[in-house]
């Protein structure tokens, strides 16, 4: 069965969505939201963004909630949460699947198990790693 578009979300995908989570915005707003977000790591231009918000309309992720003049302002609905929900547990079994030290250690919850609110038994958020251990993303 093949994947559609947005079954994985990009970064900045998943960045925009964050924002939206936040509370309503307009582009120029959630792109500035970003950018203090990640320390500037992340900038979204306009193209990219105003695709992106097409893109979750269209999906019914988000939907215009204001409109004065060419500002839009738009608001994150329940089905852009859930990707959003969906996406962070992605996220976090990937971080968890690059920290464990072996195989077996660790069960995350599925993404159907997010969207249901079931977690495995036993289930806790995984401790953050030791500061000594982090290592800061290089910047491009």
């Amino acid at each position: 069965m093949p994947k559609r578009s947005l079954d994985t979300l990009t970064e900045t995908m998943y960045y925009v969505l964050m924002a939206l989570n936040s509370g309503p915005m307009c582009g120029v707003d959630a792109a500035d939201w970003i950018a203090r977000r990640t320390a500037g790591r992340i900038q979204v231009g306009p193209a990219t963004l105003y695709t992106i918000l097409a893109k979750f309309e269209k999906e019914h992720f988000i939907a215009e909630f204001e409109v004065d003049g060419r500002r839009r302002t738009y608001i994150i609905t329940p089905e852009g949460r859930a990707a959003y929900a969906v996406e962070l547990a992605r996220l976090r079994r990937c971080v968890a699947d690059a920290e464990a030290p072996a195989l077996g250690d660790l069960v995350l919850p599925s993404e159907a198990d997010v969207l249901r609110g079931v977690l495995p038994a036993g289930y806790t958020e995984p401790a953050p790693p030791d500061e000594g251990r982090l290592t800061p993303c290089p910047t491009v």
